[in-house]
């Protein structure tokens, strides 16, 4: 049986500048659904252990001295101990989620706790966000 996805449950919320929340993330099944939302960083990170798949969109506020702006990262996280069937179907719940979560400036993937550190996500969505008016004063 193919995994089906609820659209209107995932609709992306920390789109909205005036939201607090920073984080929505959505776990798979038979059925992609909402699995937790939040403000704090660290939440969204004791829920990306090693038996879960975890497919989170993340608002991460980047800039530079002249500019501050949110920038958006879908991140897929994969456990070290889900199942090779799981791991397989990967890449086709991802691609549902991206149907509904579309607008990100950088994409992830990981599975070692040490890559989901804030402020490396910070250091690449700075890289892919464009002008950096720092690097007239580094």
């Amino acid at each position: 049986m193919s995994t089906q996805i609820d659209k209107d449950a995932l609709v992306p919320h920390p789109h909205s500048g005036q939201s607090a929340l920073m984080w929505i993330t959505c776990k798979s099944g038979s059925m992609i659904v909402p699995a937790g939302q939040g403000s704090d960083y660290e939440d969204f990170k004791s829920m990306c252990t090693d038996d879960s798949r975890v497919f989170g969109f993340v608002r991460i506020t980047t800039g530079d001295a002249m500019s501050k702006r949110a920038k958006f990262t879908l991140i897929t996280w994969i456990g070290e101990n889900i199942s090779g069937l799981q791991r397989a179907k990967i890449s086709t719940d991802k691609a549902m989620v991206k149907e509904v979560v579309q607008n990100f400036a950088k994409e992830f993937t990981f599975s070692d706790l040490r890559e989901l550190d804030e402020d490396n996500i910070r250091r690449e969505l700075k890289k892919a966000g464009g002008a950096n008016y720092d690097a007239q004063i580094e």
